[in-house]
């Protein structure tokens, strides 16, 4: 295969393919139906059709329209079951696969970053990639000490790419929506414009990982790999490697689920607090369970910075939710920026929207599982419910906005997992305030 299609032209005609392809597949599956096709069926096939086509685009395009599908694989737990099976199954391929890039670029980038001689840096180097990520793939080798490393080399026109994408995915967000129903596109799409070209410099990326390798150092539960070596294009990391969360929320036993839901929670909220740093990219490809038992946690080219750690309005907000505290809540949005200017609201509305959003720190364990996540955005995204007005009132600051997002994206991978887990006994030991004095209820109205 050739570098990323680099030529604005001829990626808009790809990714126009998508929401014209959907359109066209309906339009059949409409006739089909006309003349008496099974609908059930018909559905499942054009469900399957459209997902095959969404990875083999997104994934030969690369750059931001695959880490766009990679945003989308976390919330597929939110789409209709008639719908997930086929989504699952093409956008798990988007976290860890894509076609590589021909040795001979590879080649060409180590020359450009580590040098003519960057041969002489490794004892051994495997040309074919062990992974391919959105903006780069992933090779085994040796370094001349003798370490097991990890070699991430970005793609040759990457950075052209992930801009031409995110412009483009932003002027087909409407027609692109039917692909993942229940899910808002548009906002996704900005939100992954405003973060995506910090990762074209592998420099900060590593060190971003040299903040959280040197945090969880030792630790007994997460393992991040140390990096060796870094350039603007290629980082060099100790190799490590897992079971990925991907196959676990396939195949793994229900204990094995509960333990790496756990751990991610774990990892998720206690990192604010151990070294101010957030990993924002919360998609399965990225994680991994060892054979110790500690999850590895990878790519850390999107990070939230938070030196104070989690914001205490946040803390705050959350904890009035669940105590029912409408009226303080409601002021408290108000005088953050989160209700929209010249907007009128009852407190008891917004309490009603937010509420269940909180509801896994009412318990002492909660089961997160994909019905749940669907209720959610059922009833936040039904036009003719409170929920519906009430969301579109509402205002998400940018300062909060990465945040928001990975925090959901947490919790669709919860919901993936099935996971049932202590939430609340986590969060409680890292900000103490949400929960504290609140009485545990026995069940959650919403499982």
């Amino acid at each position: 295969m050739n570098d990323i299609p680099r030529g604005a032209a001829q990626r808009t005609a790809k990714l126009a393919s998508l929401p014209l392809g959907v359109a066209g597949r309906a339009a059949a599956g409409w006739g089909r139906r006309l003349v008496g096709g099974d609908q059930e069926q018909i559905s499942a096939e054009l469900a399957a059709k459209s997902a095959e086509q969404l990875f083999a685009v997104l994934s030969e395009l690369k750059g931001g329209a695959m880490k766009f599908g990679q945003a989308l694989s976390v919330f597929e737990a939110a789409v209709p079951p008639q719908l997930a099976g086929p989504y699952r199954d093409a956008l798990t391929k988007l976290q860890s696969a894509a076609p590589p890039m021909p040795s001979r670029d590879v080649y060409r980038v180590l020359a450009e970053q580590l040098g003519r001689n960057w041969r002489q840096r490794f004892a051994s180097f495997n040309d074919r990639p062990a992974a391919a990520a959105s903006i780069g793939q992933v090779h085994r080798a040796v370094w001349h000490d003798g370490r097991d490393v990890a070699v991430k080399v970005q793609y040759p026109g990457a950075d052209e790419a992930l801009r031409a994408d995110l412009r483009q995915l932003g002027r087909f967000s409407r027609l692109l929506q039917p692909v993942m129903p229940g899910i808002e596109i548009k906002p996704l799409i900005a939100e992954l414009r405003e973060r995506m070209t910090e990762e074209l410099d592998y420099r900060d990326e590593a060190d971003n990982q040299r903040a959280f390798a040197a945090a969880f150092d030792g630790d007994p539960e997460i393992l991040v790999p140390k990096v060796v070596a870094s350039a603007p294009k290629v980082i060099v990391s100790e190799w490590v490697t897992g079971t990925p969360v991907s196959a676990i929320t396939r195949e793994g036993d229900q204990r094995t689920r509960n333990e790496v839901g756990r751990l991610l929670a774990e990892f998720h909220y206690s990192a604010p607090s151990r070294c101010g740093l957030l990993h924002a990219d919360p998609h399965p490809g990225n994680f991994q369970l060892s054979a110790d038992g500690r999850l590895i946690v990878l790519d850390f080219g999107s990070v939230a910075r938070l030196p104070n750690g989690l914001p205490e309005v946040l803390e705050d907000m959350t904890a009035m939710a669940l105590r029912g505290q409408s009226e303080q809540l409601m002021a408290r949005l108000r005088d953050e920026g989160f209700v929209r200017p010249g907007m009128r609201l009852d407190p008891e509305d917004v309490l009603a929207y937010l509420a269940p959003f909180a509801e896994p720190l009412r318990t002492e364990r909660f089961r997160f599982t994909r019905r749940w996540l669907r209720h959610q955005a059922e009833r936040v995204g039904d036009f003719r419910g409170p929920e519906f007005r009430t969301s579109r009132a509402l205002n998400l600051p940018a300062q909060h906005l990465l945040i928001h997002r990975v925090t959901f994206g947490g919790l669709g991978m919860l919901c993936q997992l099935e996971a049932d887990v202590a939430l609340r006994e986590i969060v409680s030991r890292w900000q103490p305030a949400i929960t504290e004095g609140l009485p545990l209820a026995d069940s959650s109205p919403w499982q």
